[in-house]
């Protein structure tokens, strides 16, 4: 199932500067595997080593994050915009 990813600025380095790409896999785990196959280093960037979610880095399915949803389970139908935003802090 195609997806298309917004990647964050942070991120480009990994797309080749592209700022959306389009990814394979039935849910967000699927996905982020398929991302890491053809961007190879972006996956370590979302994930931390235990294999979850980087506590600073948000990941929406549509316009829902995934943290109250089903996590790295989360559901991705053909379609859907995942939209990787690393949270901003400081003052």
């Amino acid at each position: 199932m195609s997806v298309s990813v917004r990647i964050p600025t942070i991120l480009r380095t990994y797309t080749a500067g592209a700022s959306e790409v389009t990814a394979e896999g039935a849910d967000l785990a699927a996905v982020l595997d398929d991302l890491e196959a053809n961007h190879p280093g972006i996956k370590a960037r979302v994930l931390d080593d235990a294999g979850d979610l980087r506590r600073f880095v948000n990941v929406y399915v549509g316009n829902e994050d995934v943290r109250f949803l089903d996590a790295l389970g989360t559901a991705t139908p053909a379609g859907t915009q995942i939209s990787i935003i690393p949270a901003v802090a400081g003052g």
